[in-house]
């Protein structure tokens, strides 16, 4: 007969009781590690096949699997480098550390002083001349051949997540190792990391919905911010020529394969470039990443193989629209024409006083999934770019680009705009589509607007998803697989 759960957790709470009233800490503290697992591994190395190792070793893990056998028991235990196995043997701990031992389950942590040998297998084991329970597990791990499938429950409880799926882990340690390497990147070409304000009084760098609080203190409302842009850019006012941040975002948007509530981005500016250095810029940044964590450039993300090494293809916004999405080149500036070939494409159009908000949902709809290899888009209408330089030879369009990889956006880059006077016609344009309905068009912010009046050189700036970044890294299909902890609707 099958235990219920429920009664699992009754005997496991018991055998806590019972270590307590023989006096035994079932949390004790201070136990001291002198190994980690790989140190013990990597110790066999120079080790002659059957040679007696004399060395002793102090480790400490979970327990994920137990073997028992009445008097004697392998386990085997894991720490964060790995899993090894251990042999506890009544007549070597003693009985009383036996008896702790036999009451301890899958789950619980433990400590073990021993030296190793090899099994009949050949396998490299740490004979325990000492163990210690650290921590007694109240709730039983997930059935190990199984695991932890359940999407729902992985999100909820990452933490069994990582203790029962080495893959997700991996996911993990890739993304932290590709963040540092971005930072290194950057710190190796004289960059300054920076920190900009999370609560702003005017959600600015971005279109999109913010989420809004409010200091009781100052008596006014505050805004999660949804890019760091405009602090950025007021440094490189002040001189910080380069500067970069790795932080958190927050939009109050829809949730889905490639959308997070609240997501991490890369954002960095440099003085005296343009869009397109910075195209040349991330090329090699995404290459240079790719080797330095991967060990190759040439990735496999769900079924297609991508390759970051450069040259990457470039295309303007109207090229794209007509070689992939099947528009004619006269349509491109008839609004009444647009409207009509995506109402004949069932692309639902929520925007469409303007042009360039038509122009960039079709391409979102049409375009951006066959955008596989690495794709710079460029020729970005002015509308639909308020931040960005104007093109000297084409008035109506900006210096910008958008990267795409994989059928989904990556990077969004351009030469910025620091003409205070147009900046200022830009936001009033943003101001009266905010009027007429436009919730997600950019405010006035008359203090940045001051702060270009000052001077700022010719710069160029880019945000980069981190996460979308680690998807790609990962082969991850969904945002939420490379977040820790992503946001999900309450359980009631």
């Amino acid at each position: 007969m099958t235990e219920k759960p429920t009664d699992l957790i009754s005997q496991r709470k018991m055998k806590i009781q019972e270590f307590r009233k023989e006096g035994v800490n079932p949390f004790p503290n201070g136990f001291v590690v002198s190994n980690s697992i790989a140190d013990i591994q990597n110790s066999t190395a120079q080790a002659v096949n059957g040679t007696e190792q004399t060395a002793s070793f102090t480790a400490a893990g979970r327990i994920m699997a137990v073997n028992s056998f009445g008097k004697s028991a392998f386990i085997r235990f894991r720490d964060r480098t790995g899993q090894l196995q251990a042999y506890i043997r009544k007549d070597k701990v003693g009985d009383a550390d036996y008896a702790i031992f036999k009451k301890m389950d899958i789950g619980d942590f433990i400590g073990i002083t021993g030296t190793l040998f090899q099994t009949k297998t050949g396998e490299w084991t740490l004979l325990a001349d000492k163990m210690t329970l650290l921590c007694k597990s109240t709730l039983p791990l997930p059935e190990k051949f199984h695991g932890l499938k359940d999407p729902e429950k992985r999100y909820r409880q990452r933490y069994v997540d990582l203790i029962m799926n080495e893959d997700v882990r991996h996911i993990f340690t890739v993304r932290s190792k590709m963040i540092q390497a971005i930072r290194n990147y950057f710190l190796n070409r004289d960059y300054l990391e920076v920190e900009t304000p999370m609560m702003q009084p005017i959600a600015g760098g971005a279109e999109a919905t913010p989420f809004v609080t409010h200091h009781n203190a100052l008596d006014m409302d505050l805004y999660l911010r949804i890019a760091p842009e405009l602090y950025l850019k007021r440094l490189v006012v002040g001189g910080f020529e380069r500067v970069f941040e790795v932080n958190r975002n927050f939009r109050n948007e829809g949730v889905s394969t490639q959308h997070n509530p609240e997501f991490t981005m890369l954002e960095f500016y440099q003085a005296y470039s343009t869009f397109e250095d910075l195209m040349a810029l991330t090329e090699h940044l995404f290459a240079q990443v790719a080797q330095q964590v991967l060990g190759t450039t040439a990735i496999t993300y769900q079924g297609h193989e991508i390759e970051f090494q450069g040259p990457w293809e470039k295309m303007t916004l109207a090229s794209a629209l007509e070689e992939l999405g099947g528009l004619s080149p006269d349509m491109l500036n008839n609004r009444e024409g647009l409207i009509a070939f995506a109402n004949a494409k069932g692309i639902h159009l929520t925007k469409t006083k303007r042009i360039g908000k038509i122009i960039t949902k079709l391409f979102d709809a049409l375009v951006e999934p066959q955008l596989i290899q690495p794709t710079f888009i460029t020729g970005y209408p002015v509308e639909v770019s308020p931040l960005s330089r104007r093109s000297d030879t084409q008035p109506d369009i900006t210096e910008r680009f958008e990267l795409f990889i994989a059928g989904f956006e990556i990077a969004n880059g351009f030469s910025e705009l620091n003409d205070p006077e147009d900046q200022y016609q830009r936001f009033m344009q943003q101001v009266a589509e905010r009027h007429e309905g436009d919730d997600e068009a950019h405010q006035m912010d008359e203090n940045y607007i001051e702060a270009l009046e000052f001077g700022m050189p010719p710069t160029a700036g880019e945000g980069i998803g981190i996460d979308r970044l680690a998807m790609l890294m990962t082969d991850a299909p969904s945002i939420r697989e490379v977040i820790l902890f992503p946001h999900m609707k309450s359980k009631s």
